[in-house]
């Protein structure tokens, strides 16, 4: 028995090199590597971590066919003791969330077209940095990139306005 918790436990344990190569860029491993510089790193207590428990299969009813009870999850209950919100205090919060997301919306808007001013269908003006075309090109491709985030943004925030009880 004792033989038995001394291997699980050895095994659990695991060697942690450090190996660097020619030019200087170092890497963590648990051998050593050809050809690098390794050395082995004394950490105590270092293991390698365990995988995350499964979940296990619920049991069925007896006499209900696998796809019944795949369709149909069982409904979830709060617990009794779970507060409970006043419809009144409900409809306060919402309307504190439509003016938060509304205003959010509004500053995401003004963004949006302060970024499309600037992109300029695609022409936006040359600066006096950018002397070099691929920075001009660089900095084309980050508008355009910066246009298509916030018009996603602006979508996501009216589907949310929408959502909205």
């Amino acid at each position: 028995m004792l033989l038995v918790l001394l291997t699980a436990t050895a095994g659990a344990s695991a060697q942690i090199y450090r190996c660097t190569d020619a030019e200087g860029r170092k890497e963590y491993t648990d051998r050593q590597v050809r050809g690098k510089a390794c050395v082995l790193l004394d950490l105590p207590n270092a293991a390698i971590p365990a995988p995350p428990p499964r979940e296990l299969p619920r049991p069925r009813a007896q006499g209900a066919s696998p796809s019944a009870s795949a369709a149909s999850p069982a409904p979830r209950t709060s617990p009794s003791a779970f507060p409970r919100v006043d419809v009144a205090e409900q409809k306060a919060r919402d309307a504190d969330r439509r003016q938060i997301l509304t205003d959010e919306l509004n500053a995401e808007t003004q963004k949006l077209g302060e970024l499309r001013r600037e992109f300029n269908n695609g022409e936006p003006e040359r600066r006096g940095d950018e002397r070099n075309y691929a920075k001009y090109q660089e900095r084309v491709a980050n508008l355009r990139d910066a246009i298509a985030r916030s018009e996603q943004n602006v979508q996501a925030l009216q589907r949310e306005i929408a959502n909205i009880r």
